[in-house]
């Protein structure tokens, strides 16, 4: 089952039998299926219904805390410190053979769990979610399941949530919220829920565009490293009309030499697919909303272009690798 983002909280009443706030976690999507008998395999499936378990092999060894018959819905993540990496999950995704192995011990993965399909062999996606969410609490408080296993932090207050979305999503990994309705069944495929990401306002430079100078179409946007050299990281939404001759008015074509010359960038996070940018002399300031889901000093997620910055300068732009760094004033 799976989400439709909205910039704020739903008002109650929206979703059937009252509103569960969940916390939401930048991770890979699974569902977990216990073995069902003694001896048979634990699975890990992805979002796109790839088997995975060979990834992660300190999961199956720890799936044998749970009981038989069961299939949780949960997020896959990596601990890096005090915060989730998920260049780290990553790795570990591609991992393979001796290698899931020798990552498994350095960076073990964590199972976030927050639905349940199947009990004891039962099925439970037309129960709902109040009666899963109560199956959930009593497989972890019977079993004591500690980590690798976590149940997802979840409230009735919409205070409460507003509280995890202003603080909990300043530690990185942590998106936003998840809210389901406590009368809902689950409903594979279908976009029932709401997802609310945090987003931030901050400030990068226009390297390049799509489309053409006068009609740009997406903004490939980047930030200075340490070293002087213009990095790449993400691209807009596409820009609407009146947003799009703003920005136009102020573009000059680079000339050769440009730090992105030769440089391919991927249509979306994870894609082949490529863009194929005018490269723009990097001097204009755009003023971004941005979401926590940062890899490597680059968004994953299309950002969205707020408004020019004529009134700085890229020297106030902050530093490549700082995500969203509060706007300039």
């Amino acid at each position: 089952m799976l989400a439709q983002a909205r910039e704020t909280l739903p008002r109650p009443g929206v979703l059937p039998g009252g509103l569960a706030f969940e916390a939401k976690f930048d991770g890979y999507r699974c569902l977990l299926f216990t073995s069902a008998q003694q001896g048979a395999p634990v699975l890990l499936q992805s979002r796109r219904g790839s088997l995975i378990q060979r990834h992660f092999p300190d999961l199956v060894t720890a799936a044998r805390q749970l009981p038989h018959g069961w299939v949780l819905d949960g997020e896959l993540v990596v601990w890096s410190g005090d915060r989730l990496s998920f260049e780290a999950l990553q790795r570990r995704a591609s991992s393979g053979g001796q290698t899931s192995a020798q990552l498994a011990a350095a960076m073990p993965a964590h199972f976030i769990t927050f639905d349940v399909l199947q009990a004891d062999g039962q099925e439970l996606m037309t129960e709902p979610y109040e009666h899963r969410r109560t199956a959930l609490e009593d497989l972890f408080t019977e079993r004591g399941l500690t980590p690798p296993w976590t149940l997802c932090p979840m409230t009735k207050d919409p205070a409460v949530a507003q509280e995890w979305l202003e603080s909990w999503t300043q530690v990185p990994g942590v998106e936003g919220l998840v809210i389901k309705g406590l009368g809902q069944r689950y409903l594979p495929g279908a976009r029932g829920w709401f997802k609310v990401r945090r987003r931030e306002t901050t400030e990068a430079i226009i390297g390049g565009v799509t489309g053409t100078l006068s009609r740009p179409q997406f903004l490939v946007l980047g930030r200075y490293d340490g070293d002087g050299r213009l990095r790449a990281v993400g691209r807009t939404t596409p820009l609407h009309m009146e947003a799009a001759g703003q920005v136009a008015d102020h573009l000059i074509e680079a000339r050769p030499g440009h730090s992105w010359t030769g440089v391919r960038f991927a249509a979306t996070w994870g894609s082949r697919d490529t863009l194929d940018p005018i490269l723009v002399v990097p001097e204009l300031v755009a003023e971004i909303s941005a979401d926590t889901a940062v890899d490597r000093g680059a968004w994953r997620h299309p950002l969205r272009f707020v408004r020019l910055r004529l009134d700085v300068t890229v020297a106030d732009v902050p530093p490549f690798g700082e995500g969203a760094a509060p706007a300039a004033g």
